[in-house]
């Protein structure tokens, strides 16, 4: 998406901070909801709100998601998204929870996994 509104990902989520409203994105597919926001910049809306809606969405997605399963106060947020400054703070907000994200949350899915193959292979 960051790509298709011609940002760079640090750019934007500084975008998507740099404005209050949003416009709203309806298309839970990703496939679809490029359509719509290629939509939505030939109607000249403004491409900050339209990456602020991005994020709210994905945000909204996230949450109801992990409504599924209950939420904590503090939340570790891991993975390559956690990067993104504006995801942390929208979904901080909707979850209504602490996010923690770790310094380097790309790669904890892979120290984990590393983790559990080295206590694999000693339990042999």
């Amino acid at each position: 998406m960051a790509h298709t509104l011609g940002f760079t990902i640090d750019e934007f989520a500084d975008s998507a901070m740099s404005v209050n409203t949003s416009v709203q994105i309806n298309s839970m597919c990703t496939v679809f909801a490029e359509s719509e926001v290629v939509s939505l910049i030939a109607r000249g809306q403004d491409q900050a709100a339209i990456a602020l809606g991005l994020h709210r969405a994905i945000a909204q997605r996230i949450a109801a998601m992990s409504g599924r399963i209950g939420c904590q106060e503090r939340i570790v947020f891991a993975g390559g998204v956690a990067k993104n400054k504006c995801i942390v703070e929208l979904l901080g907000k909707t979850l209504n929870s602490q996010l923690v994200v770790p310094e380097n949350p790309q790669i904890t899915g892979a120290i984990g996994a590393a983790l559990v193959g080295l206590n694999g292979k000693t339990r042999r």
